[in-house]
């Protein structure tokens, strides 16, 4: 049976003023990304009237082990394509630690990947990733010393303490849930993490790195946390966020999950 012609698409929905389309490149076991940015963006446009809407390619990862970590990184590009189908402004790749296991900067050739992948499917867009975001917000607020939570087993975070290292900026204190099990690490309550952060040895810190993984809950206790230890508190959601609204041009305007999405200027406490 065909289809008759007038079914067919021929050309793509035009884009409509004062909304945005931010296309994600996210695990397929992943739960959190999608609804912290959304809900991160909600309060954005609440603010300023822009809208933004989110398009999703998955690549498939269930634990977070190194093997699969490698597995999903070599999808990035056919997800890139995928996602771009969709004409997005700007594009995220939401695995922070797949990035990281790769080695010393390698966010900058998977963003270009990414960027190239989509430029080359005729809907070129800028591009982050979470683990370059979290690096480069981390560095843009002049934090050089920081303590963070993870969710990883201590052998996945300590690879993450390494690589920011790289990045010129010394980590104090790194707490490890230890868990290996993606869909469980987005069912953590983030309520446990005030606590955990109280723990932090946080001495000369310059910032609180809150969750060091984009599937680990953390949006609810990020701007509690801030406000207890009178330091900037970073996420990996909050970061991309960041980097997302940069991107784009926007002017952060986002209440309620900490001072750098506030739009204020972030300045690191001179300590903890």
């Amino acid at each position: 049976m065909s289809i008759p012609a007038t079914t067919c698409e021929t050309a793509p929905e035009p884009k409509r003023p004062g909304s945005s389309r931010v296309g994600l490149i996210v695990p397929s076991s992943n739960t959190t990304m999608e609804t912290e940015l959304p809900e991160l963006f909600r309060r954005q446009a609440e603010a300023t009237g822009h809208k933004y809407t989110f398009h999703s390619a998955r690549a498939g990862m269930k634990k977070v082990t190194r093997e699969e970590l490698l597995a999903m990184v070599g999808k990035a590009a056919q997800c890139a394509e995928a996602v771009s189908d969709a004409d997005v402004d700007v594009i995220a790749y939401a695995c922070l630690v797949a990035v990281m296991a790769q080695g010393p900067e390698a966010h900058v050739g998977s963003e270009k990947v990414i960027a190239d992948a989509a430029e080359g499917n005729g809907h070129p867009a800028p591009v982050t990733s979470s683990a370059g975001a979290l690096v480069r917000t981390l560095q843009e607020i002049g934090a050089k010393k920081v303590a963070m939570i993870t969710p990883y087993m201590k052998p996945l975070t300590q690879m993450v303490v390494d690589y920011i290292e790289g990045s010129g900026i010394t980590v104090l204190d790194a707490i490890s849930l230890e868990v290996a099990d993606n869909l469980e690490v987005g069912c953590l309550d983030p309520q446990n993490l005030p606590a955990l952060a109280r723990s932090l040895q946080r001495e000369g810190a310059d910032a609180v790195v809150l969750s060091a993984c984009v599937q680990m809950p953390s949006l609810a206790a990020v701007q509690a946390v801030e406000d207890e230890l009178g330091l900037p508190v970073i996420t990996a959601a909050t970061a991309t966020t960041y980097e997302i609204l940069k991107a784009l041009g926007h002017k952060p305007a986002i209440t309620g999950a900490g001072s750098l999405l506030s739009g204020a200027r972030v300045r690191p406490a001179a300590n903890a």
